[in-house]
């Protein structure tokens, strides 16, 4: 198959952009980890260590069921469906830190995800982002990449930024997570390549994943 030169360049120019436009102050070192250094839980407590998605292109998202982001569920499924079979996987962390929005038991969570949106990618037990009880997983996520602030163009952007700054008028500078439906964008190699808030355009997330594919 010959893939055609603008295709290339589109991809090399993607990939530049994101090395730019996601480049954080926190990171700059892997302490020789991957992601393929962590474990996590899955639903019903079963250890899933994630060297089983070796080879793959990763996009993990800290996810809620009663969001102003909830509805980013059936964008992912579509990304989900047109990158799946190219060595892709998306790993969904419902999380209730961020407005108590994600209430339900895993279960309900997953029958929720898959009545409304019609999810078919996994979907890990609850966990914690920030905070002492963070995932070891998430604590490095956040080393690797800080956050770069909110697109300035989404009808969100002024609220949570009058919400976080005024629980913490330093919010900015942190790597927390800030909201639902961050995400990270990891390479075959298991290293993070770039982090999207909440508010960044579906489609560029789509577009920063098929560069790596």
């Amino acid at each position: 198959m010959i893939i055609p030169l603008t295709r290339i360049i589109n991809k090399i120019n993607i990939i530049k952009s994101m090395k730019t436009t996601y480049k954080s102050c926190c990171c700059g070192t892997t302490n020789g980890k991957t992601v393929y250094d962590f474990e996590v839980m899955a639903q019903g407590n079963k250890p899933t260590k994630l060297d089983e998605y070796k080879g793959k292109v990763l996009l993990i998202v800290n996810t809620a069921s009663k969001c102003g982001f909830t509805p980013q569920y059936a964008d992912l499924e579509d990304i989900n469906k047109r990158f799946a079979d190219r060595g892709f996987a998306i790993l969904d962390f419902p999380c209730n830190q961020f407005g108590g929005q994600s209430p339900e038991s895993d279960a309900e969570t997953t029958q929720f995800c898959q009545l409304n949106y019609g999810t078919t990618f996994p979907q890990f037990k609850k966990i914690e982002v920030n905070g002492d009880g963070a995932s070891p997983l998430y604590v490095w996520l956040k080393s690797q990449r800080g956050f770069a602030g909110f697109d300035k163009d989404h009808k969100l952007t002024p609220i949570l930024d009058k919400m976080l700054s005024e629980a913490d008028p330093n919010y900015a500078e942190k790597s927390d997570i800030k909201w639902n439906f961050t995400k990270f964008l990891v390479d075959r190699s298991g290293n993070v390549v770039a982090r999207f808030e909440p508010t960044a355009d579906m489609e560029a997330v789509a577009k920063a994943i098929e560069a790596l594919l």
